[in-house]
């Protein structure tokens, strides 16, 4: 697309097709102007759909086969390890990434910080995206779609932590839906439903921060229900659930700016003016942010190993181990985030929220899957298992790239709104 833009094509920003007196069609939006032979052949120019078409190709018959042979045949889960990357990177990796929705959402409509308004909306949709996809690798997991309203409706279990899990992730993300619905009115031409979300739009916003602040402590609260089997570097009773809060808010704000970095290098042709202006003071702004959750962070887990007095462990492999996470996951996004703040240096704030996902990553991959049964054999994933989970996590950047692709994300209509 980027070439066809350079050579004088413009894609669809504006509400009424110039030169014609009328609106543009639904289909000539979603062809973003373009007529369906040329949009196929800048499908077929792009050398990213190629590998994508790859990946479908080989991941598809897989993940086929996971439900008609069930979950043994796709991975290695046993009664020794229940999950896998499905859950491993599909939920506590992807849930924590999408934090932003709800930490823009309170920036913007709750403090009254309009002048980060420019990233709210994708920040709603990288926590409106991440959350669906979250629910998606799941399902993966269960392997009985049809089933999944069955702990939330029918067999109940309110002392459940997954109980609560359940219903705040639904709620939550009806909530992101609905204040996504002033850019799909925008995108369909509507207006009652966008005025009718912008009168709601202080209610929801709190809602997002009750559920999502109750959810992501949720997801640490699990691993208390089996606290041998996690390593004690990984495992602390009393805060667990906070390391899991706490790392959400720099994780949710480092994927934005690793996703608004994303589009100004791929999709700088979508971005309009006002995105492409705003995005290096924007990044600097929300460094702060992610400098403070961080130094939190780092300063709640070294309260956790002196409250359970762990600090013998440093001294072990798996301590090692450990200190490399904190090292490049937690102490070198901080250091960069300040002095990123400090000199003003939107380059290095993003340096530093590449770590930062990386860390975010590692952490959790480590809760879940490597530092889990630390005293038992390690457990590789099978290869079905990666296939599987590659396709399905390539189908959340398809469908995050075809969204900011049309819907006013990364710009807005050059006419005003009636």
């Amino acid at each position: 697309m980027q070439k066809i833009v350079d050579n004088g094509f413009k894609p669809v920003d504006t509400l009424e097709k110039p030169g014609a007196n009328r609106p543009w069609t639904i289909k000539e939006k979603v062809l973003l102007g373009l007529s369906p032979a040329e949009y196929v052949q800048q499908m077929v120019r792009n050398p990213f759909n190629w590998i994508l078409a790859v990946i479908y190709a080989v991941g598809v018959p897989v993940l086929l086969g996971r439900f008609y042979y069930g979950l043994g045949w796709a991975t290695h889960g046993s009664y020794d390890y229940p999950w896998g990357l499905f859950l491993g990177w599909g939920l506590f990796v992807m849930v924590p990434l999408s934090a932003s929705g709800f930490m823009m959402g309170t920036t913007v409509e709750l403090f009254g910080r309009k002048d980060f308004k420019p990233l709210e909306r994708l920040g709603l949709l990288n926590g409106l995206l991440g959350y669906f996809f979250a629910v998606l690798f799941l399902e993966v997991d269960l392997g009985q779609p049809w089933r999944l309203v069955y702990p939330m409706v029918v067999s109940l279990g309110p002392a459940a932590v997954l109980f609560l899990v359940a219903w705040h992730v639904a709620t939550y993300l009806s909530v992101q839906i609905a204040e996504l619905v002033p850019a799909f009115s925008e995108f369909m031409g509507w207006v009652k439903p966008k005025k009718m979300v912008k009168s709601m739009v202080l209610g929801l916003t709190v809602a997002g921060i009750i559920l999502s602040t109750l959810h992501q402590g949720a997801l640490g609260a699990l691993f208390t229900y089996a606290p041998g089997k996690l390593h004690p570097l990984w495992f602390s009773g009393a805060f667990q659930w906070i390391h899991f809060f706490c790392s959400s808010i720099f994780g949710g704000l480092s994927m934005l700016l690793v996703v608004s970095t994303l589009c100004k290098w791929f999709l700088k042709w979508r971005c309009d003016d006002t995105f492409l202006r705003s995005l290096d003071r924007i990044t600097v702004g929300i460094s702060k942010g992610c400098a403070l959750a961080l130094i939190t962070y780092l300063v709640i887990k070294i309260t956790a190993l002196a409250h359970d007095n762990e600090w013998s462990l440093l001294l072990t492999g798996w301590g090692q181990w450990y200190i490399f996470e904190m090292t490049v996951g937690v102490v070198m996004p901080l250091t960069f985030y300040a002095l990123s703040v400090r000199n003003n240096r939107p380059g290095m704030a993003r340096f530093a929220a590449f770590l930062a996902v990386f860390g975010i990553a590692l952490n959790r991959l480590n809760t879940a899957l490597i530092a889990y049964n630390w005293k038992l054999y390690p457990e590789i994933p099978h290869w079905r298992e990666f296939t599987i989970a590659i396709m399905v996590y390539a189908t959340y950047i398809v469908v995050y790239r075809g969204v900011l692709y049309r819907l006013p994300i990364l710009f807005g209509w050059k006419e005003d709104d009636k």
